[in-house]
């Protein structure tokens, strides 16, 4: 291997055009380096380009999450009740058996199979389906796929931080569109459609919306597609939360022209530890463009953690009932605690997902009061996690035991600070 350059460094390549902001990877910037990657036979020719470092805002929710504590109720994260292996095999009459699961690579687009069921769970086309290393790996393939010089994505405020970290770690730039609790952190499709301008490549709805729970109901969603189609900008729906809702069933967005979808199987489906997503899109170009810089940054997915997830939404019914269970009974909980303490703090009731986004009346910031929750050993998600400094986010889908005695803690907190 030949000797490194500085951090500052880029590479770009001709024939046919590459750049190193498309493949934030280190081995393919070496590889481009030293003339390890070829086309038609031949490598490639290089030409280094020196820009400036591009430093990543700190990502304070998960530094939050991850920092050691000796806890008794976690309401900071936004998953559903926790699952066992033993539980997962047990889906389906524990049919499951992977002793002659053959340890190769799978294909980077995804097993075929468990494309298909993905599709099927949102009702669309399995060639248009791409599978990831989680939603985040999702957005960082299509914003790789769109990325280009002076570009600019439309994001959600509030929002969840790693959206922003995405689009500046392809070099695009984070544009903000405000969600108003006096709105119910609902979105007005005319004046988002407006935001986008000739340099926007994607806006970004997250529905259910984190952290408030909010939904884009299905005829805003097409309303803003079509504007944003006449200005040539996809609108990408991050469903995670798909499908728990609190009144009525809603359809995916996926199949919406000019729409594309992207989810996962850590929230609603409850399964983090599987790290499985996918980018749902029915424009071919950009499924070929996102496969291609999978095949770069991660070669493809692991056939163990697919042949798991195949089984697990071959079982989903099952999982998703069980999400909806727990988060239906704690939400009724968390409506009788946020009425016994209206006086302090002031919220919108979610309609969907597994989070919501409480706020003081006074103003103050929530940091503070997260800080001492934990010292109790009540974890709660500071609201500057999220750019409003005054909320604080509360998940209830996790805890299959109920949130009672953690809303009691918070509440004599409340009473006594």
């Amino acid at each position: 291997m030949c000797g490194c350059t500085d951090a500052t460094t880029l590479a770009a390549v001709s024939s046919p055009l590459l750049h190193a902001s498309k493949f934030p990877h280190c081995y393919l910037i070496a590889a481009m380096i030293c003339g390890e990657i070829t086309t038609q036979g031949q490598p490639l020719e290089v030409t280094l380009i020196t820009g400036d470092r591009m430093e990543l805002p700190p990502f304070l929710l998960n530094e939050w999450l991850e920092r050691p504590r000796d806890l008794k109720f976690n309401l900071a994260g936004s998953a559903g009740p926790r699952w066992t292996m033993n539980e997962l095999i047990q889906l389906g009459g524990g049919q499951l058996d992977l002793t002659d699961l053959p340890l190769s690579y799978a294909p980077t687009a995804g097993a075929v199979a468990l494309r298909a069921e993905i599709a099927s769970h949102h009702d669309v086309d399995p060639d248009w389906v791409v599978l990831t290393t989680g939603a985040a790996e999702a957005l960082l393939l299509l914003l790789s796929s769109l990325s280009r010089a002076g570009g600019n994505v439309l994001l959600p405020m509030p929002t969840y931080a790693a959206f922003a970290g995405t689009a500046q770690f392809v070099h695009l730039e984070p544009r903000y569109y405000p969600l108003s609790r006096d709105c119910g952190f609902g979105i007005d499709p005319a004046q988002v459609g407006a935001l986008a301008d000739a340099q926007t490549v994607v806006t970004l709805v997250n529905s259910p919306h984190n952290p408030s729970g909010a939904v884009l109901e299905t005829p805003d969603c097409v309303s803003l597609a079509h504007a944003l189609a006449s200005k040539g900008v996809p609108l990408l729906l991050d469903e995670v939360f798909h499908p728990v809702y609190f009144d009525a069933p809603r359809r995916s967005a996926a199949g919406i022209e000019n729409v594309i979808v992207t989810g996962d199987m850590s929230k609603a489906l409850s399964l983090p530890g599987l790290r499985m997503g996918w980018v749902i899109d029915a424009n071919a170009q950009r499924r070929e463009s996102m496969i291609r810089t999978r095949s770069y940054i991660a070669w493809s997915g692991s056939p163990v953690l697919e042949a798991l997830a195949l089984h697990a939404m071959r079982g989903r019914s099952v999982i998703l009932q069980r999400v909806n269970s727990v988060a239906s009974a704690n939400l009724k909980e968390l409506r009788a605690f946020m009425a016994r303490v209206s006086d302090v703090l002031e919220w919108v009731p979610p309609q969907a997902g597994l989070v919501a986004f409480p706020w003081f009346r006074d103003g103050r910031e929530s940091r503070p009061f997260c800080e001492r929750m934990a010292e109790r050993g009540v974890l709660l998600a500071p609201g500057d996690c999220f750019g409003m400094p005054e909320h604080m986010r509360v998940g209830f889908g996790s805890q299959a035991d109920g949130i009672a005695g953690a809303l009691a803690i918070i509440e004599e907190e409340l009473r006594t600070s």
